[in-house]
């Protein structure tokens, strides 16, 4: 077994251990660089992620991968705020949120779509944009991820504030 083999399924068992059991992989990369290999880990989890349980992954991992005699460099991140919506269970974990999607193909002559995430219909995305509903077919999703959006956080935040005095 490679060195990313090891890798690989040391990271999919994550989920079912006790200590990760909210675990979600978003996704995992090994590939050289140079004379090493470089192992990367994005997760995610309700409620978020934090530093303290990237460096538990990682100790995790690292102790599933001390008889691999390859050098190799591990990094373990958070899917972040712009998180990318890979699997259709995403999209209707993310209802209701902004997206972005790019498309492989021209919808309304239009690569590039912003919207509402209204979950999927089928095998299309829905987004609820200015113009209606726009539906698109998965196979054609180049990338899709979360658009956090920092002004109606600001607006929330001061409005929270209001309420409290």
């Amino acid at each position: 077994m490679t060195l990313a083999d090891t890798f690989e399924n040391a990271a999919r068992a994550l989920p079912f251990e006790e200590e990760f059991r909210e675990l979600e992989i978003v996704s995992q990369r090994a590939r050289r660089s140079g004379r090493s290999t470089a192992l990367s880990l994005t997760v995610d989890r309700p409620g978020g992620v934090d530093l303290a349980l990237c460096e538990r992954i990682a100790a995790r991992l690292n102790r599933a991968l001390e008889a691999e005699s390859e050098p190799y460099t591990l990094e373990v991140e958070s899917a972040g705020i712009d998180r990318p919506l890979n699997a259709p269970a995403d999209y209707e974990r993310f209802r209701n949120e902004a997206v972005l999607v790019k498309t492989s193909l021209p919808i309304r002559s239009e690569y590039t779509h912003r919207g509402k995430l209204l979950g999927l219909r089928g095998n299309a995305v829905i987004l609820g944009t200015g113009a209606g509903e726009l539906p698109i077919p998965l196979e054609i999703v180049k990338s899709a991820r979360v658009e956090y959006d920092f002004r109606a956080d600001l607006r929330r935040a001061k409005r929270e504030r209001r309420e409290k005095s």
